[in-house]
């Protein structure tokens, strides 16, 4: 959408640095689903197949709710019956791996919260992102060899912008790699397992390749309101914080949800911009007549002064918008608890029903696997 990249070209560099988190990192959690929270010899093929098929129906049925699931929480269900019914469940793992399902998330919230509160402003001053008529990176093909240049209307602060989405992209793709290429094998790799890790590997990033090629372009169309109203500079915030997180996370053998990390720091982020009108003593003192307050993405794009004009939100990118004019002065970031025209309307960020509602689903996917994958791994072993 901002032209950075051809499409053709975007998806090769998904797929690669995908292989990448999945070869690399990924192999420490695809070990972990595949042999260290059950023994790999329970995995017979009925097995394997039976626990994807809860894994998916899980899924569908959060999908259905509309709650970005998480993958991996509903595999590790799904075994999780496996290994109640065979009796072969490791407690231990578990709780280290239910113990970094609580802690990362609230650290995510934590870091998107004091980002937005106290950083988040001042990055949104001076970091530009531009959408092009023409691609980023250009090619003269009037020698016998085509030679690249950067795009004539590119400024130094565009180059930065633009490299900075990119990178960024592809460590998402490297993290998403390495946290979800077991979700997809890791059932079928194990002790005399119909694949290897590597044939594993190979087989979940082929998988991506075909999904990114096909029906992603449709999800990407159909994406909601309030995550095309996010704002280009927030959403690299949200990669970077959920991305490092889960590739830690992966880089130890545990399995974790990317969704629900970033979805934690788009909370944080949102509820940081809203309480910056507030000092932390007023944060910390209830106020009868302070009304609920509720997360919107879309109100992270007021962050500027009223005659500023706004980065472009993904939607804009996505919609080939053309990016607001740069203001010849960039208005001064209002203090911390002090009232301005970047104040935000904390009604339009913070949802306790929604909060609710998401984390309630969140428990309730990798539980609903559990409970339904349990029974009939008692009759089939």
């Amino acid at each position: 959408g901002s032209r950075l990249l051809r499409k053709v070209t975007a998806g090769v560099l998904f797929v690669g640095f995908g292989l990448l988190g999945a070869w690399t990192v990924g192999r420490e959690v695809i070990a972990t689903m595949s042999s260290s929270i059950v023994p790999a010899a329970q995995f017979t093929p009925v097995a394997g197949v039976t626990v994807l098929f809860f894994t998916g129906a899980s899924l569908l049925i959060s999908n259905l709710y509309g709650v970005p699931a998480s993958t991996s929480m509903t595999a590790v269900g799904a075994i999780v019956g496996l290994g109640l019914a065979s009796g072969t469940l490791n407690q231990a793992l578990m709780f280290v791996i239910v113990s970094a399902w609580i802690v990362a998330p609230l650290l995510c919230l934590f870091v998107g919260a004091v980002v937005g509160r106290y950083v988040y402003p001042y990055l949104d001053r001076y970091v530009a992102f531009t959408t092009f008529d023409l691609h980023f990176v250009q090619f003269d093909r009037s020698g016998a060899v085509p030679r690249p240049y950067l795009n004539p209307n590119a400024s130094p602060r565009d180059v930065i912008g633009s490299v900075s989405v990119v990178a960024i992209g592809c460590y998402m793709a490297f993290s998403a790699g390495a946290s979800n290429a077991a979700n997809a094998v890791a059932p079928l790799v194990g002790a005399g397992g119909s694949l290897t890790v590597d044939q594993g590997v190979l087989l979940a990033v082929a998988a991506f390749g075909l999904g990114s090629f096909t029906i992603a372009r449709r999800t990407l169309e159909t994406v909601g309101d309030d995550i095309t109203e996010l704002p280009v500079l927030a959403s690299l915030i949200v990669s970077v914080v959920g991305g490092t997180v889960i590739t830690i996370l992966s880089s130890f053998g545990i399995p974790a949800s990317l969704a629900v990390s970033t979805t934690s720091t788009i909370i944080g982020l949102g509820w940081g911009r809203a309480s910056r009108t507030t000092t932390l003593a007023e944060l910390a003192t209830p106020t009868p007549e302070r009304p609920d307050v509720a997360v919107s993405t879309g109100a992270l794009v007021t962050s500027r002064a009223e005659d500023a004009p706004a980065g472009p939100t993904i939607g804009d990118v996505a919609r080939e918008e053309e990016s607001a004019e740069k203001p010849d002065e960039v208005p001064d970031v209002p203090d911390v608890g002090s009232e301005g025209p970047a104040d935000i309307d904390e009604r339009s960020l913070f949802d306790p029903a929604a909060a609710k509602r998401i984390v309630t689903m969140w428990v309730l996917t990798p539980s609903l696997a559990i409970v339904a994958s349990y029974p009939v791994f008692t009759v089939l072993l």
